[in-house]
């Protein structure tokens, strides 16, 4: 069997913080943390289905002009859409990783997001922490904007940061993520992002185009000056569909003309496979990928 098609083997997982000599490792019979923390949350902003699609730059403007002629830019966009730089915290054995390569039905991720110029981010910037989960088929995402300073507190401290009491119940839930698991920031993505919303009927549509997808594996700082690599080549860009209930059918229609293939392919899960830290799994983009051809016979395995 050729080795891009093994799945990797996940290596053995240590349950939360390392043991030291005033904190002993707990006892696997009694502790209940882990169970606990895979447990749905009843908190969520939204629910929706997410199609991914990965698209040749050349298809693009075709497409884009497709998508302009039933839908309306977000308000957002500008004439060049937008940044999304995203950090991901994860355990130091990958666990979040590890359950979307395996696709369990229940798993979930935590970042802090930021929306814009990555250059402009201060203290006082607006940032977003978020918990993404995936019940069964069903994407839930609950989020809370903060200053980049508290969204650190909460995160890199694990300090309860000033807030809404409204929030408090989520706010806890990303506190015993970050304690109850041990999470460290693993992983930087960042791309450029044009985003159409649907019309009238279709209002809760949303399709989004991500170009120049790329990551780093250190200087986690969202505003820093740092080098970063592609992780997706630039010859393709990343085509999500996010719906509340179905896909409209001109929409189905317009994929299947285009010729585009349905992929599982997850951003974080290619930076962490871009630098090394983890064999590349089935669904990794070959980095000198020179068309679809590959990857879509790579995906339907």
């Amino acid at each position: 069997m050729p080795t891009w098609l093994r799945r990797p083997s996940r290596p053995p997982e240590r349950s939360g913080p390392p043991a030291t000599a005033d904190r002993p490792a707990p006892n696997r019979d009694d502790d209940q943390s882990g169970q606990a923390l895979r447990v749905p949350s009843r908190l969520h902003a939204f629910n929706r289905y997410e199609i991914k699609y990965l698209v040749p730059a050349g298809d693009v403007p075709a497409l884009r002009d497709e998508l302009t002629a039933r839908m309306d830019l977000d308000r957002h966009c500008g004439s060049t859409g937008y940044g999304v730089w995203s950090v991901y915290y994860d355990t130091d054995q990958l666990r979040f990783y590890w359950e979307k390569i395996e696709g369990l039905r229940f798993r979930r991720k935590l970042r802090v997001r930021h929306y814009g110029d990555r250059s402009t981010i201060s203290d006082d910037t607006v940032v977003h922490v978020e918990i993404k989960q995936r019940v069964n088929r069903v994407t839930q995402k609950r989020r809370v904007a903060l200053p980049y300073r508290l969204a650190r507190d909460l995160c890199d401290h694990r300090l309860m940061v000033a807030h809404d009491p409204s929030q408090r119940a989520f706010l806890d839930e990303v506190l015993e993520l970050l304690c109850g698991l041990d999470l460290r920031p693993v992983a930087m993505t960042g791309y450029q992002r044009e985003a159409f919303v649907g019309r009238d009927a279709e209002v809760g549509l949303r399709v989004t185009l991500d170009h120049r997808v790329r990551g780093r594996d250190r200087d986690f700082h969202l505003g820093a000056d740092a080098e970063n690599r592609l992780v997706v080549p630039a010859t393709l860009s990343v085509l999500e569909i996010k719906v509340n209930e179905r896909v409209p059918y001109w929409l189905t229609d317009l994929a299947a003309r285009s010729n585009m293939s349905i992929v599982r392919m997850s951003k974080y899960c290619q930076s962490v496979e871009a630098f090394g830290r983890v064999p590349r799994s089935i669904f990794h983009v070959a980095d000198d990928a020179p068309d679809l051809a590959t990857i879509r016979s790579k995906s339907e395995v």
